[in-house]
């Protein structure tokens, strides 16, 4: 009988790893090889699972401080982790703990194995090198192959390209665990690597459930099982409990208890992990394994990806097992998320997991044979024809790629967080114009260039300047344009919770447009309007935040001495969905319908702005902006476009003829001709045109020129964008699965006073370093 030696992380702590490692051992001797498991540990991976850190950092000190507290429960798991190696795995004769030591005295099989988990992922061990013994270097003679292991990084930079290529050179058989493995094997060592399922699915679910302990838990519980910070997943867990009365049971991947989990269990060895999987009514959870046992139970699941996971999900390995399984609508945060108590077709998804599990046994026998591989099944192919646009974290739904399709084929429609994002139907002809004028695929030149100086102008007429949200700079350029004879495009609120773009031939139109609008508009089709009126020789003016001017010039193509521009200094575009339901939330708290809102309302002075609602009785409600939770969710970035986090405009280089924002920086010891308080606007001259215009409009506002740097101080997105809020993806989950008013009370209501008083007095370094100590 052919003998086998598998090396792999057998003997780590994590059910992941123990398991997986167990299942490839089963699958081979399944196959009819012998198969034993090489017992390498590596001294750095027994220390971690101790029970004791035995470390002097805060973090160290604090982990070793909880054990304490729940010393019975963690021994107890240790002892079971321990307890399934020595009696499921069958190990080598020898213990190894160095790649010395196997170099020397290499075991002897037929055929070499190297397993799963991220056995290949240089940046996981204590030198950041390879692990030779993982890629089989100390082999002398016999086969060497590989099943699914990972790389566990995007990306392999020099030296570990080269390293990585002569390791592998020997390899009789190459198989990995995901896509973006299967592709780094290609680009490094030009060889084909097959993706095969990870060995916990050469398993079916009876045979698991022979090794499952049962739980105490007689009646239906949700399992929570999370190995990182539980983020948008946890929020369906707290859904599914609502909705059906069960208790959350929370496996302590991490140790913090979820709000609503009943219980933490801390004591759970791998056969007690099994059972809880197999006993739950339904799972929530962000560990891959978590979701492969749920499947193999036949568990109602969710499950959430990664960051990095989801700006490129098919190098996902749970998206792309999912995908293949026909159960994508499991993962959290995706426009295709199946509802909260949405029903799984098990019957469909064991199908394709029987013939994905026929697939990989067929390469592992083939691999260890020694005969040729069969061929790959036929994976659905996207056409590679169909044109790329931006992804979602660079899409600003600009529309430029819209408005240039020649057939319509594009439209902009409401993802799962309600921003707009083009959608290409089958009508597409493949021009690729919206290709050419999609400002994140084909890159153009930008003014390279910013003014040494800035204005603060404020319009002479005291009226426009009430009604304007700074100094009225905006509406003498639109009274220019309409006496002229022009249209002028900009953001109004329609029934008090529905920005969109409009297109304006009179004063009477052009009042809706005044004032700030913290919702992204919608410009449905001002681009082609725009176009139209230009073509025809009529004067346009184009307001809009910067990503939208950029989109315009774009979809344009070329310049028109009839167009001005101007872009507004921009926080971020928050979501039209949660505006509309901040909006429909205090019309319930009112009991009436809201029929017109101010974002920056200056009744009450310009420096201290209020959000004021106007209701269909004719009564007035307002706050100060920054105190309601839509203007606190705003200011902490909650509900922010993606985009909004690598935004490419924040900077001095403006894309239009202005820049116009409130004056913020503006010296306090500067005296002026007139009262402050009534707004003044910060004006950015960006071009000739722009100069030109900004001269002839001087008998009409008042303006003084200030440094450049005064106004990047009292706006900092002149200089750089905001990062994103670590817990946008918790609100959305929140928002979507709960309510709007469960995430209003979540994440946007005002902290304990205790926590506001020490926000006032801790420097932001200080708060970043209790923030890594809680983390």
């Amino acid at each position: 009988m052919t003998k086998a030696g598998l090396i792999t992380f057998h003997f780590a702590h994590h059910y992941g790893a123990q398991l997986q490692a167990y299942a490839t051992m089963q699958a081979i001797q399944g196959l009819g090889t012998e198969c034993e498991i090489i017992d390498f540990r590596l001294p750095h991976t027994t220390r971690t699972n101790e029970l004791f850190k035995k470390s002097a950092s805060v973090r160290a000190l604090a982990s070793d401080t909880h054990t304490a507290l729940h010393y019975r429960a963690f021994k107890t798991r240790y002892d079971r982790f321990n307890s399934f190696v020595e009696e499921e795995m069958k190990l080598s004769p020898r213990r190894y703990t160095s790649f010395e030591e196997l170099r020397r005295d290499p075991p002897a099989y037929d055929v070499y194995v190297a397993g799963s988990d991220q056995i290949w992922n240089p940046f996981i061990f204590a030198d950041r090198q390879f692990e030779p013994a993982f890629l089989l270097d100390f082999v002398r003679e016999g086969r060497k192959i590989a099943y699914g292991p990972s790389l566990g990084t995007p990306t392999l930079p020099a030296p570990y390209d080269k390293q990585f290529r002569d390791y592998l050179a020997g390899f009789d058989a190459l198989s990995v665990r995901e896509k973006r493995g299967q592709v780094l094997v290609k680009e490094t060592t030009g060889r084909d690597a097959r993706v095969v399922l990870d060995p916990t699915l050469l398993l079916t679910g009876a045979q698991w459930g022979e090794l499952a302990a049962a739980p105490k838990y007689k009646e239906p519980y949700i399992l929570c099982y999370f190995v990182s910070d539980p983020g948008e997943a946890a929020p369906y867990a707290q859904a599914l409990s609502e909705r059906t009365g069960w208790p959350i049971v929370q496996l302590a991947g991490a140790r913090r208890k979820i709000p609503g989990a009943r219980d933490l269990i801390f004591d759970a060895g791998p056969r007690e992990f099994l059972g809880l999987f197999r006993h739950a009514a339904c799972v929530v959870t962000n560990s891959f394994h978590g979701a492969v046992f749920s499947l193999q139970f036949d568990r109602p699941f969710f499950t959430s990806m990664s960051p990095r996971e989801r700006s490129e999900p098919t190098f996902s390995r749970i998206y792309s097992l999912l995908s293949r399984l026909g159960c994508a609508d499991r993962v959290i945060g995706l426009d295709t998320t199946a509802d909260v108590e949405a029903p799984m077709d098990y019957e469909a998804v064991h199908a394709r997991l029987a013939e994905a599990r026929a697939d990989s046994l067929a390469y592992l026998r083939a691999a260890i044979e020694g005969t040729p591989l069969p061929a790959a099944p036929e994976e659905e192919k996207e056409d590679a024809a169909r044109p790329v646009l931006c992804g979602r974290a660079d899409c600003t739904g600009c529309a430029a790629c819209a408005a240039a399709c020649p057939t319509g084929a594009i439209a902009m429609e409401r993802d799962h967080e309600g921003f707009l994002r083009p959608m290409i139907s089958d009508q597409c002809i493949l021009c690729r114009k919206c290709e050419r004028v999609c400002p994140h695929v084909t890159l153009s030149p930008r003014r390279d260039h910013s003014p040494d100086r800035v204005h603060a102008v404020w319009c002479l007429d005291d009226g426009v300047r009430e009604k304007s949200s700074s100094g009225g700079f905006f509406t003498l350029l639109a009274r220019r344009t309409l006496e002229q004879g022009g249209a002028v495009f900009g953001a109004v609120l329609e029934d008090g919770r529905s920005a969109r773009h409009v297109c304006a031939r009179t004063e009477e139109e052009l009042a809706p447009m005044r004032g700030s609008k913290y919702v992204q508009s919608d410009l449905g089709d001002t681009l082609k309007q725009a176009k139209e009126l230009l073509d025809r020789g009529v004067p346009v003016l184009f307001s809009g935040v910067p990503c939208q001017i950029d989109g315009l010039y774009r979809f344009l193509g070329r310049p028109y001495d009839n167009l001005t521009t101007c872009d507004l200094v921009c926080h971020g575009v928050p979501s039209p969905a949660v505006f509309r339901a901040y909006v429909e939330s205090l019309e319930q708290k009112h009991g009436k319908g809201v029929t017109g809102v101010r974002f920056k309302d200056k009744s009450h002075g310009w420096q201290k702005p209020c959000f004021t609602v106007t209701f269909e009785d004719g009564s007035v409600w307002s706050e100060e902006f920054n105190r309601t939770t839509y203007g606190r969710g705003f200011g902490m970035q909650l509900f922010l476009r993606p985009s909004c986090a690598r935004c490419a405009y924040t900077n001095t280089c403006r894309p239009a003829d202005f820049t116009l924002a409130d004056f913020w920086g503006l010296d306090p010891k500067l005296e002026l001709p007139t009262p402050r308080e009534k707004g003044l606007s910060m004006v950015m001259v960006n071009s000739p045109r722009g100069q030109e215009i900004f001269e002839s409009l001087s008998g009409e506002m008042g303006e003084i020129e200030r440094p450049l740097a005064e106004a990047v101080k009292g706006n900092p997105r002149l200089e750089s964008p905001l990062k994103a809020n670590p817990k946008r993806e918790a609100f959305f989950s929140t928002f979507r699965a709960r309510s709007f008013a469960a995430a209003e009370e979540r994440f946007m209501a005002l902290p304990p006073l205790p926590y506001r008083a020490a926000a006032k007095v801790l420097t932001p370094e200080m708060k970043q370093a209790i923030r890594k100590v809680l983390k």
